[in-house]
């Protein structure tokens, strides 16, 4: 018998993390909120996605803490929701940036990436790693530049 099958391991961090952002659509709207969509429309242009799906992740996602809803309105319109990242969803970007690189690696875009991200001030490729040096300061959000990269296509 494996040595695993020994121990009961339902509270594992890892299954934690995939049951609450593993979902498909989960992963996608909290890419695009990286790439700065916080509008319902906008979301739903982007992730070519239902409507009614879209509703649910966005619910599911606010009720988690990944996502503020935060009204707005435009001139002469009704007011409309706002999604914006919390800190709690920000703390996933170097796990996206992790499964990005991972792509990367084992199935290259042919044209390049469709977004670099580097550091602000030195312009360096930020890059996910493990490490054991206790000294390693992980950089902030406000300290990374995400950009298009060579594989992104305009839409004509």
């Amino acid at each position: 018998m494996h040595p695993r099958f020994l121990y009961d391991l339902r509270s594992c961090a890892i299954l934690g993390a995939v049951e609450a952002v593993g979902e498909t659509w989960t992963l996608k709207i909290l890419r695009e909120a990286v790439y700065g969509l916080t509008r319902f429309d906008d979301f739903a242009q982007a992730l070519g996605c239902g409507r009614g799906v879209l509703s649910d992740r966005l619910k599911a996602m606010t009720a988690a803490g990944l996502l503020e809803r935060r009204a707005y309105a435009e001139p002469g319109q009704r007011a409309r929701a706002a999604y914006h990242l919390t800190d709690k969803g920000w703390d996933l970007f170097p796990v996206l940036l992790a499964l990005g690189q991972w792509a990367e690696r084992w199935a290259p875009p042919p044209d390049g990436p469709s977004a670099t991200v580097t550091e602000r001030t030195s312009g360096r490729p930020v890059v996910a790693l493990m490490t054991a040096d206790p000294r390693a300061r992980p950089l902030a959000m406000e300290e990374v530049r995400v950009a298009l990269g060579p594989g992104a296509k305009k839409i004509a």
